[in-house]
């Protein structure tokens, strides 16, 4: 209701709708997959991207060790609605159409809990180099997904509940508290 968000200075409000989305990686929580190969699938986020861009993606978003098992590579036929895949390489190979489109800013929509925490911890941390030429938001309700971010923004009923880093929060906010109570022993680390 109040306030601006800018992309490169300028209020997104005033960019044309196609500019915009050509400028964003968007990530949903239920991945979404057409029928075809899994380069087409990967291609669908930028259409002349090359074998290498495509396999930089794969590897990026955890991809390509089962990609690699599939015959054909990334030539393997993909069901409708990726059928023939888990959940967890459905959703990888959603990232990785994302990031092949190397956009100003990635929206991750709670994109990773279809992934186990391994694969999770992993896939943020190959996502490192992405944050020198896009910013990376993440909406999560795993604290292990978020706890590295430079800024959290706690949620509670739609309003916020607090603002600050894993460590702060920590320390200052019970909601963010009690979240990370009700997950221990699911691989969240205090501090």
């Amino acid at each position: 209701t109040e306030g601006r968000i800018t992309l490169d200075g300028v209020d997104i409000r005033e960019l044309p709708q196609e500019k915009l989305r050509g400028q964003m990686g968007y990530v949903s929580q239920k991945a979404v997959l057409f029928s075809g190969t899994i380069a087409d699938n990967v291609r669908f986020g930028r259409q002349n991207a090359s074998d290498e861009d495509v396999w930089q993606a794969l590897r990026t978003a955890q991809a390509e060790e089962f990609v690699l098992q599939k015959d054909g590579g990334i030539d393997a036929e993909i069901d409708q609605g990726g059928s023939n895949l888990s959940g967890g390489q459905k959703q990888r190979l959603s990232i990785a159409r994302a990031l092949v489109r190397k956009p100003s800013f990635y929206l991750f929509d709670d994109s990773f809990s279809a992934l186990d925490y391994k694969t999770d911890a992993k896939l943020r941390a190959s996502l490192e180099a992405e944050k020198a030429h896009a910013a990376l938001i993440i909406v999560a309700q795993r604290i292990s997904t978020v706890k590295h971010s430079d800024k959290i923004i706690v949620l509670d009923d739609g309003k916020i509940a607090g603002i600050g880093t894993h460590e702060q929060l920590l320390k200052e906010n019970l909601v963010y508290q009690e979240i990370v109570a009700s997950q221990e022993g699911q691989e969240v680390e205090r501090g």
